[in-house]
């Protein structure tokens, strides 16, 4: 008999003695009048034993089998499930086994046999969060994760990611062997083409976010220059999307939070479906990204998009490109990486002066164009003349000798000294 039922036989034993009233009876239980009538009758029929709960001891019908639930302890310790937390595990378990337990249950299972978790669990940290944004579109965070997110399958490789602020929706992802600007050209495009232009996008200080050379001198922020952008800045110059560079990680806490959720799980995902390299990630992204947006996505408080298309005209490849400053030849040639290159079309006739500065754009798929006055002309690779050098005549090998010019020096000092000779005789 525990502590509680041998109170209330206490209590139930008094009032049968006449020492108290049913209703003191109920107030020292806690419960109602009608449950402490009951609870006397059963002390009256059985004794002592009516008091305990009929069911103490037994098992519940609704309980798991000792089978199954040594089932998901195998499961949880199998390499293909290994690596997973409470909340996912619980997910795989019914997606791939056809076994429906909640994640307390497998908390529970887990923590009977004595495994740890994953992760420590952490007492909540009281902070204020920044508010998000009220409609999709006006704010993007960018970021990648170095991880081996093929485990030992494959060399670590960087996962790219743009999310929506205002939603949680991954609006763009890809994997990449690294972090570099091509990777987030592409993912700017994929985002685009997908979603839209958006307002602004956040993202921290790396150096493909920023040029090296943009903090200026006093003089220079007088004479009114330009700020250095580097290749990905101008490109978002050019869409016109705000550039917001992050001086801490926790600025931009969202996407962080993105990762750390990601590595969660789709290091699982993409064991359990068998991917060993990077392309074979890059196929499967999109069936990642739509499951996690309809697990985890949010109803922005403004339903109106404020994502934005291009605009007519505007070439999505070669603005996502590298831009680099040259200046215009003769026969509007130009020098590019060790080769020589000419404008590409049918007249020859040059509408762009000589010795003119201009930009030359290099698209992802390798194409070059000049940009000129906003109009872009393509560039095809030329052979630059030879240099027709005149013939060096062969030297004599007779030495001619020296003659001195009538007024030299030398001949002047010849005859100072022959006067001065004459004088001494005479």
């Amino acid at each position: 008999m525990s502590r509680q039922e041998l109170k209330r036989y206490t209590v139930i034993d008094r009032w049968i003695q006449g020492l108290i009233t049913g209703g003191e009876a109920a107030e020292l239980l806690g419960l109602s009048y009608r449950q402490v009538c009951r609870l006397k009758k059963r002390v009256l029929e059985e004794g002592e034993t009516g008091i305990i709960h009929k069911n103490k001891g037994r098992k519940p019908a609704h309980a798991l089998s000792d089978n199954t639930r040594q089932r998901i302890l195998e499961l949880h310790q199998s390499d293909a499930y290994q690596g997973c937390n409470d909340v996912h595990f619980a997910e795989l378990l019914a997606k791939y086994e056809g076994i429906h337990v909640s994640p307390s249950t497998v908390r529970r299972i887990r923590s009977e046999a004595g495994i740890k978790p994953k992760r420590k669990r952490r007492p909540p940290k009281v902070h204020r969060p920044r508010q998000r944004k009220p409609q999709p579109g006006m704010l993007v965070q960018m970021d990648g994760s170095p991880h081996p997110w093929l485990e030992d399958r494959a060399e670590p490789m960087s996962l790219l990611a743009a999310i929506d602020d205002a939603t949680g929706h991954i609006v763009a992802a890809l994997f990449r062997p690294q972090e570099d600007t091509e990777g987030y050209f592409r993912l700017t495009q994929q985002m685009i083409e997908q979603k839209g232009i958006p307002m602004s996008v956040y993202s921290d200080q790396h150096m493909i976010f920023r040029s090296p050379n943009e903090k200026q001198t006093i003089e220079q922020e007088l004479a009114g220059e330009p700020v250095p952008l580097s290749q990905f800045g101008q490109a978002l110059e050019e869409l016109g999307i705000t550039h917001i560079k992050a001086l801490t990680p926790q600025a931009k806490g969202r996407i962080e939070r993105l990762f750390q959720t990601l590595q969660d799980r789709w290091i699982v995902e993409l064991r359990l479906r068998g991917i060993d390299t990077i392309e074979e990630a890059n196929t499967v992204l999109p069936e990642l990204i739509k499951a996690h947006n309809e697990q985890f996505a949010v109803e922005p408080r403004d339903p109106e998009s404020a994502f934005v298309p291009l605009e007519q005209g505007q070439a999505l490849d070669l603005i996502l490109c590298y831009r680099e400053k040259r200046t215009l030849g003769t026969g509007e040639t130009i020098a590019y990486k060790g080769k020589t290159y000419t404008i590409d079309r049918s007249d020859h006739q040059q509408t762009i002066p000589r010795k003119t500065r201009v930009e030359v754009r290099e698209t992802l798929d390798g194409r070059l164009f000049v940009r000129h006055k906003g109009v872009d002309y393509p560039l095809k690779e030329t052979v630059p003349p030879k240099r027709q050098s005149l013939p060096k005549q062969k030297a004599s090998s007779e030495k001619q000798p020296h003659k001195p010019a009538p007024h030299h020096p030398w001949r002047q000092y010849r005859r100072t000294q022959s006067k001065s000779r004459i004088r001494q005789r005479a």
